[in-house]
């Protein structure tokens, strides 16, 4: 607390010294008086508006495959050999746009059956692969 140096009072200054806030104040004014600038774009584009309404023609159902461990496969919950799933594929993949393939395989299922599928998927020309997995337990 400032104490009073003029006046014949004597107890201590009760006014709040407001130099420090103005000094902030104004380097923050000066902050966002360079910044502003910036945030606008020099080269304006025209957007397409977007409607809502339309349906997504794009989207293509993805081919859920799921791996037992003891090497079994199925394809949309429907149990496939390997020269089937082979051949869906084939199919799959001449599709535009291409259906995502949706790995799911038992925790415990050995690599190789893994392997195996992601290879007979690339020979048929399939690029788009995801691995299903569950949340922490």
């Amino acid at each position: 607390m400032a104490m009073s140096t003029g006046g014949n009072s004597g107890g201590p200054m009760s006014e709040i010294n407001v130099t420090p806030l103005v000094d902030v104040m104004l380097v923050l004014l000066i902050i966002f008086m360079i910044t502003a600038p910036l945030m606008s774009h020099r080269i304006t584009v025209p957007l397409p508006n977007a409607n809502p309404k339309t349906p997504d023609t794009g989207y293509v159902e993805p081919m859920d495959v799921a791996l037992k461990q003891d090497g079994s496969m199925y394809l949309n919950d429907a149990e496939v050999t390997e020269a089937e799933l082979k051949a869906q594929f084939a199919v799959a993949a001449s599709k535009t746009p291409q259906p995502e393939i949706q790995l799911r395989a038992d925790k415990d299922t050995e690599y190789r059956y893994v392997r195996k599928i992601l290879a007979d998927a690339k020979a048929a020309g399939m690029v788009h692969v995801g691995f299903m997995t569950t949340g922490k337990e």
